[in-house]
């Protein structure tokens, strides 16, 4: 799939989920809170959706995937980074999320221009299916 697919897909699902689920109190609104009282069904999703956000956990993950993706090349960390980082940008975690968006989208960017030149030929010309002259 195309990159602007799966990120509007999941930007998507991400909104509705706060906007849709999350805000407008469809889950239980007494749930305990804590694993040991029990988090079954629907207060397990609450519990996990919001450990997701509390103290901007989803941004930091974003922001450390990137670095990860950055430093090492790896494009699976770059598009956790990226995807991640949309997700805390909607999930109450700005900072950390939009730095880890971003250096995610610099080595995508990158391991993307790395295989464009491995696959070009050493000359300018020659790529372009301009016949010699002469």
């Amino acid at each position: 799939m195309s990159f602007v697919v799966v990120s509007m897909a999941l930007l998507a699902a991400v909104l509705w989920l706060r906007y849709g689920v999350l805000e407008a109190n469809l889950l239980p609104r007494d749930c305990g809170g804590s694993i040991e009282q029990g988090l079954g069904g629907l207060c397990g999703v609450k519990w996990a959706m919001v450990q997701a956000f509390m103290y901007q956990r989803l941004g930091w993950l974003s922001l450390l995937c990137a670095a990860l993706a950055f430093v090492l090349g790896w494009r699976a960390l770059a598009w956790t980074g990226w995807l991640a980082g949309l997700a805390g940008l909607v999930w109450y975690s700005f900072e950390p999320a939009a730095v880890g968006a971003l250096l995610a989208l610099l080595a995508l960017a990158r391991e993307q221009r790395g295989q464009a030149e491995s696959q070009a030929d050493e000359q300018p010309g020659d790529g372009l299916g301009v016949g010699r002259l002469g």
